[in-house]
């Protein structure tokens, strides 16, 4: 179990976001160093003593950039993860092995996004030449990550009997939780079932409120020693666990020709996350799971054991995934549908706010939090642990 030795072993202590919108005047840069100056400052930590950097491949912002800007001094451990919204967990994952391991003693993860205007998604780009696997998908239709997904949910649809009064579940409790989120994207616009069901096809089955939002912003968090992180300002939220995973035979979102398509990539995270951790699924206070789709919800949670195989679409019924009332509260902030979508990384903050009993939709007594990254995707999982007294 190759990261069980990282267990407890680091803390999240600060956490920055800047706000969301459809569109920010400020730089992709701009918005990274607004969110990581906030992360330290309410970790109570200086800038120079940062000597760790975790991002995305998919961020424009360069290290160096961020090392200089921020008035740091050394930076002895940096790296980026790949596949998008997979890699929002691992890359908290990655500055927790760092620091566990001493290559570093303060990092900061983060994820920087300008992806508002239309012009700025990848797949807006259809003058250039389509290569690698998506060489034999896209030119007969799927083209964008919502075709795609939208043939996943066909099929899990069509094999367990799902319905969209079931999809239509989270997308209105993520809306609830928005709409007590000052910060939110979709705060003060709430939305019955009627207008759901009524709204108009993005790529069917999945409808306009089944998709995440397009979003600026960005937000980071701030990871040391959980030794050191007794000293900080807030209650140390504690690295318990994180797992990725590439399932064999995996192909990036159109997961078609694969001996079961609807096994996604959580179920191999999920058997790593659960084996080195001292608690399991029931025990699991709320949940952040990456929803930048609708369907990826119910899929996530057969994958990481709330349910069993196509189980995921009823588990969503009496108000299951609701803060107030639900079994297992899930995206408390609103998340990628209804607070802002950055790739998955405010699932991250809202996590650990949540644990600190911070959030706009608090559950009473949160000690654990299961966070997830994209579904359909190289993906990873982080397991979160609220500090006990003696950790401060």
């Amino acid at each position: 179990m190759p990261t069980s030795g990282i267990k407890d072993a680091t803390a999240i202590v600060g956490v920055g976001q800047t706000a969301f919108a459809k569109a920010l005047p400020q730089s992709e840069k701009r918005l990274a160093l607004e969110a990581i100056l906030a992360a330290l400052d309410d970790a109570g930590i200086h800038p120079s003593e940062v000597d760790g950097l975790a991002s995305y491949t998919l961020e424009t912002t360069e290290e160096i950039e961020i090392a200089r800007n921020l008035g740091t001094d050394d930076i002895t451990f940096f790296g980026q993860v790949g596949y998008g919204g997979g890699a929002g967990c691992a890359v908290v994952g990655h500055a927790a092995m760092a620091v566990a391991t001493g290559q570093c003693t303060v990092a900061v993860a983060w994820r920087s996004r300008k992806r508002g205007a239309a012009s700025a998604r990848p797949w807006a780009g259809v003058s250039s030449r389509v290569r690698g696997n998506q060489q034999w998908s896209r030119p007969w239709g799927l083209l964008r990550p919502v075709d795609e997904i939208a043939m996943l949910t066909r099929r899990y649809l069509h094999t367990y009997g799902a319905t969209r009064d079931q999809l239509a579940n989270v997308a209105l409790a993520f809306r609830k939780h928005a709409n007590r989120n000052p910060g939110a994207m979709m705060h003060g616009k709430p939305l019955s079932r009627d207008e759901y069901l009524a709204a108009r096809w993005i790529s069917e089955p999945l409808c306009l409120f089944d998709n995440c939002l397009e979003s600026d912003g960005a937000g980071a968090v701030v990871i040391t020693s959980a030794e050191r992180a007794r000293d900080t300002r807030n209650v140390p939220v504690l690295v318990h666990g994180f797992a990725q995973s590439i399932p064999r035979q995996h192909q990036t979102m159109t997961n078609y020709f694969c001996d079961d398509p609807l096994l996604g990539p959580s179920w191999a995270c999920a058997e790593l996350l659960w084996r080195q951790a001292d608690f399991g699924p029931a025990e699991v206070d709320v949940a952040q799971l990456y929803d930048a789709f609708s369907p990826l919800v119910p899929l996530s949670l057969e994958g990481y054991g709330f349910c069993g195989r196509g189980e995921g679409a009823a588990f969503t019924e009496d108000g299951n995934l609701e803060w107030d009332r639900g079994s297992l509260p899930t995206n408390t902030s609103g998340g990628g549908m209804s607070e802002a979508y950055v790739h998955g990384f405010n699932l991250i903050v809202e996590g650990a706010r949540q644990l600190r009993g911070e959030s706009h939709c608090q559950v009473e007594g949160a000690e654990t939090c299961l966070v997830t990254s994209g579904e359909g995707v190289p993906t990873s999982a982080l397991l979160l642990r609220r500090g006990e007294a003696g950790d401060r």
